[in-house]
């Protein structure tokens, strides 16, 4: 069988990797439009239950991978001036450059006799010359596009701003800060991925957004502010970013990808193309390989590949939704963030780790921690660091 494979992210690269490996004889190439080398992105963070599906399913890369990775076991919080909390839990954490990542898994594709071509941009499938199209071409995926209406696409757009940044700080724990100012609370998550960088997320509410004036703000200007805010945490350090061609801050607002189906006729969609969930959780680049894993089990197991794609699409659907809800709750828990914030602060970050929680958002949080007492809902922080 012949693949095409369009966009050179993790969960396409992942795809040709496992399907090489369980058969050899179908003939795969990877497209991405951008030049090799040019990904855009800091660190990637993933957890160790990751590591252990990738060494069952390619040993030889997810040992490269961890090779490369910087490793944490604890986790810190700061909330204001008020208290410094550090937790260590059994669950390991890692972070790696996105670039590295992207690298070790086109070498090991390459080597298992995959075509990985960069600089060409596919529009459509008519370009192809392929039994199966794989869709991984992220959220705005030009293919899925074209048929928005079968596949039926929808994207809520989040209520925060934020911003991916990177630092020179090494942080040896996982870490969040939350500063309050005159127009209210601003937050980050900070983890290391290399031995001289780590990955800063910036994240606040619309109205604090403007009333600091990161709406009007330059690049650098919008850099200089965040450095003063988070001064305690950066020890001095700066932070880095990628300004847009006027010179503006890439401030977003997260949206949330769903589909109705994931395939149609030979195109199947794969990773971000298919679905996004928050980032607050760190799921992203695990659920890719995930969805990459599924594919290629879905292939293997069905003879006809309409059956195959339908059973890929009913399986890997029914299989993250538990995944979309935790970063659906946690999402909001950020958007709320004045309901949790005024708790002593033991109490505030352990309602953090329980931001996944179904029942929290609907119940008074001091009942919540009251509850706890009883039914141990808390914990003492469980599910603090695994996001």
């Amino acid at each position: 069988m012949k693949v095409a494979c369009v966009g050179g992210g993790p969960a396409s690269l992942y795809f040709s990797i496992l399907m090489k490996r369980v058969d050899p004889s179908y003939e795969i190439t990877v497209h991405e439009r951008n030049p090799a080398g040019s990904t855009y992105g800091w660190g990637v963070t993933y957890w160790d239950d990751l590591l252990n599906n990738l060494r069952a399913a390619d040993a030889e890369s997810a040992d490269v991978i961890r090779e490369n990775s910087i490793r944490w076991d604890s986790w810190v919080t700061h909330v204001q001036d008020r208290a410094t909390v550090t937790l260590s839990e059994s669950d390991e954490g890692f972070g790696i450059c996105r670039h590295r990542l992207l690298d070790i898994l086109a070498d090991r594709a390459r080597s298992l006799g995959v075509q990985v071509e960069y600089g060409r941009e596919i529009t459509s499938r008519e370009e192809l010359d392929a039994d199966l199209v794989v869709a991984g071409d992220g959220i705005n995926s030009v293919l899925r596009e074209r048929h928005a209406d079968h596949f039926g696409s929808e994207v809520a757009v989040g209520r925060n701003h934020y911003i991916w940044l990177g630092t020179t700080k090494f942080f040896d724990s996982f870490t969040f800060a939350f500063v309050e100012t005159a127009h209210g609370w601003i937050w980050c998550y900070c983890y290391v991925y290399s031995d001289d960088h780590s990955t800063c997320v910036v994240e606040c509410s619309p109205e604090t957004w403007k009333g600091l004036g990161l709406d009007q703000a330059s690049q650098a200007d919008g850099l200089a502010l965040l450095e003063k805010l988070f001064a305690d945490i950066l020890d001095g350090h700066p932070l880095i970013g990628r300004a847009n061609s006027d010179g503006s801050a890439n401030w977003l607002n997260f949206r949330t990808l769903t589909n109705r189906t994931w395939y149609r006729d030979d195109l199947v969609l794969l990773g971000d193309a298919a679905h996004t969930t928050h980032y607050s959780i760190g799921a992203g680049t695990a659920l890719a390989f995930g969805d990459a894993a599924f594919l290629v089990n879905a292939l293997q197991a069905e003879p006809e590949l309409e059956a195959a794609l339908a059973r890929y699409d009913r399986e890997r659907r029914s299989a993250i939704r538990p995944h979309q809800k935790s970063a659906r709750y946690s999402a909001q828990w950020y958007e709320n963030l004045p309901r949790y914030i005024g708790y002593p602060p033991i109490q505030m970050i352990a309602l953090l780790g329980q931001r996944h929680s179904a029942v929290l958002p609907h119940v008074p949080p001091r009942l919540y921690i009251m509850a706890d007492r009883v039914m141990g809902w808390i914990g003492g922080g469980s599910g603090f660091g695994k996001r």
